[in-house]
């Protein structure tokens, strides 16, 4: 019999697929060698600093950043949206409560699974692509909501619901801590989750994606992308840095702490990107934020910042480690009054509007994501012992 040597072809590729291009997006892109990340056509730290989260929402779903009519009947109505079906909301005490030390993050897995069902979402293989949009805003308009009501059970407290009348932003701080925000904090959180809602073919996007090449409905998807998001080496830096600057603990100790670490091989949490060659744009803009807001442990980090730099120049000269954004994003959420760990899951309260937009994208390409592995196991065939 011919062999079909196209069926049998295969590609080596790096590690991690690192550097390797599996499609094409117009949802954005990452330059790292130019420390630049754009969202479509847009900077996205510009549009941090110049749009609210519900605008560039829109721009990620809807392709366009919306008019004043448009910005203001988004808002409205992904709002509508935020408030929990009575079947899921019913459940949530029994899901915290499960969930234990594992945190929000945990329950989020079970709770998108429940709100899917709860709505009747569909595989996106077999609807419209109107209905595939409706379904991401619905899960991303609902995650806050089950972030912070899983948070709130499980410290035996009520939850807070939603208000329509107050920005994404400024209703997630409310939903989590039961007073309205001010309005510089509220500005200050919303900036952080703008510019983290999308960044390349990162594992969490690259897993939503995956799952949306099957046909799987949104839940699914969003619930894979959780999963990647919540190991360590992904989404759980921030609170990881400023456990850093905690273990220091004082200027005299900075050098001393990092010369440690350095000299023996560890990581410093908050430090290079994979991507990123310069500094991480997304850190220069928090920093800046950091400094608006001031106070002591800003001073700590930028001190530690300057430190760890000029050691590793010192210590591994040629390799440029610079802060990510997960330094200075720690910095910022516990200055707005975030618990740590809540941290990763307010990333997922940003990210889920990215995910959904590769969700989206992905549906419209019939061909499901299937690649190799080369077998490097012991030799077969080999007869099977006797049992």
């Amino acid at each position: 019999m011919a062999i079909n040597r196209a069926a049998t072809a295969s590609t080596d590729v790096p590690r991690g697929l690192a550097g390797v291009v599996v499609t094409d997006t117009a949802l954005g892109d990452v330059r790292g060698l130019e420390g630049f990340y754009h969202y479509r056509q847009y900077s996205a730290v510009e549009l941090a600093r110049t749009r609210g989260f519900e605008d560039v929402w829109h721009l990620m779903v809807h392709g366009e950043l919306p008019d004043a009519a448009q910005a203001s009947a988004f808002a409205a109505r992904t709002a509508a949206l935020r408030r929990l079906p009575d079947e899921v909301r019913a459940v949530l005490p029994a899901v915290a409560a499960a969930g234990g030390r594992s945190g929000p993050l945990s329950g989020l897995r079970t709770a998108l699974s429940l709100l899917g069902a709860a709505k009747d979402f569909r595989p996106v293989y077999d609807i419209a692509a109107e209905r595939r949009r409706e379904d991401t805003l619905a899960a991303a308009a609902a995650i806050p909501t089950l972030l912070t009501a899983l948070y709130r059970l499980g410290r035996g407290l009520e939850p807070v619901e939603p208000r329509e009348d107050l920005p994404h932003a400024a209703n997630y701080l409310y939903m989590l801590t039961g007073s309205e925000p001010d309005e510089a904090r509220a500005r200050a959180v919303e900036q952080y989750l703008i510019s983290t809602i999308d960044h390349g073919f990162n594992a969490s996007t690259f897993t939503a994606r995956v799952i949306a090449s099957t046909g799987a409905d949104v839940a699914a998807a969003l619930s894979g992308a959780v999963g990647a998001l919540s190991g360590p080496l992904h989404g759980g830096a921030p609170s990881r840095a400023l456990d850093a600057l905690d273990a220091i603990g004082t200027p005299d100790r900075i050098d001393s702490w990092i010369r440690e670490r350095v000299l023996a091989g560890d990581r410093i949490m908050g430090f290079g990107h994979p991507v990123y060659r310069t500094e991480d744009p997304r850190s220069r803009m928090l920093r800046g934020i950091a400094e608006q807001l001031g106070g002591p442990l800003v001073d700590f980090a930028i001190r530690v910042e300057r430190r760890v730099e000029a050691l590793l120049a010192e210590l591994k000269p040629g390799r440029e480690l610079h802060t990510n954004v997960e330094f200075y994003a720690g910095v910022v959420m516990q200055l707005c009054g975030l618990p740590r760990e809540m941290f990763t899951p307010t990333f997922a309260t940003a990210r889920v509007v990215g995910w959904s937009a590769h969700i989206l994208e992905q549906a419209e390409d019939p061909k499901i994501i299937r690649p190799a592995a080369r077998y490097v196991g012991a030799v077969p065939p080999v007869a099977v012992p006797a049992a």
